[in-house]
């Protein structure tokens, strides 16, 4: 049976989509989705996304508490979206809620009507592309953008999604098409690609660039964070 793979270039578009046949894949890669993967990866017991910083901050103890706003951690909080936040050392058996500028929106607009939200990033490619093989439903790539607004390198690893499904049994829609292009424009040097976008340059400007580095490794983890309840846990964690 034919599927669909969809491309949503920005939450702002999010209401056209019917989701609850598809799994929708939440992409922000610099930075929230890279570090929540690395995050699960290292053993955090979940992370709760959240849409806003009081909420964050009201979450009650217990927690370790994420707050990033405009690329900064927000004052009074433990950390932010920074991948090197997430380590083992930091993470592991603690439950961290998180809001972020991008990424923990796209999460709870998709999450409305999904039939499943689940998180991917560069790190963790190729073990979501085999979920997806494997799952037979419709695909929506979300693109967490910035601040509802198209960006690239979010598109960048849709299409990188799109390019290992297409040959199964995908029917593409046009944003899908054109993300896989720019994908293969830029997939033999993602950093000199990705140094183009608006995103990369605050980042920079803020001195984290190690952070961009950090983001664009390719399948350095195999853990798919999925959307259980209000919890992001590892796909085969047990509830």
């Amino acid at each position: 049976m034919q599927k669909n793979i969809q491309v949503c270039l920005t939450p702002a578009l999010i209401s056209l989509y019917d989701l609850s046949n598809s799994i929708v894949v939440v992409i922000d890669i610099f930075r929230a989705t890279s570090s929540i993967c690395y995050g699960i990866e290292n053993g955090a017991e979940a992370i709760i996304p959240v849409a806003t910083v009081d909420e964050c901050r009201n979450y009650g103890r217990g927690c370790l508490l994420a707050a990033e706003r405009d690329g900064k951690v927000v004052e009074g909080f433990d950390f932010g979206n920074s991948p090197f936040s997430y380590t083992a050392e930091k993470v592991a058996g603690k439950t961290i809620v998180l809001t972020t500028t991008n990424g923990t929106h796209a999460i709870n607009e998709s999450k409305k009507t999904a039939y499943q939200v689940i998180i991917g990033s560069f790190l963790n490619l190729d073990a979501v592309c085999d979920y997806l093989k494997a799952a037979q439903k419709d695909v929506v790539l979300l693109c967490a953008g910035w601040k509802n607004k198209f960006n690239l390198e979010d598109t960048l690893f849709a299409g990188a999604v799109v390019h290992q499904l297409k040959g199964e049994d995908y029917f593409l829609d046009d944003s899908s098409t054109a993300a896989e292009d720019l994908y293969l424009l830029a997939k033999d040097d993602l950093k000199a690609y990705t140094g183009k976008t608006s995103h990369s340059e605050r980042l920079k400007n803020l001195g984290i660039e190690k952070d961009i580095e950090f983001c664009l490794n390719v399948n350095t983890t195999q853990s798919i964070p999925v959307l259980k309840g209000d919890k992001l846990v590892g796909l085969n964690q047990k509830d």
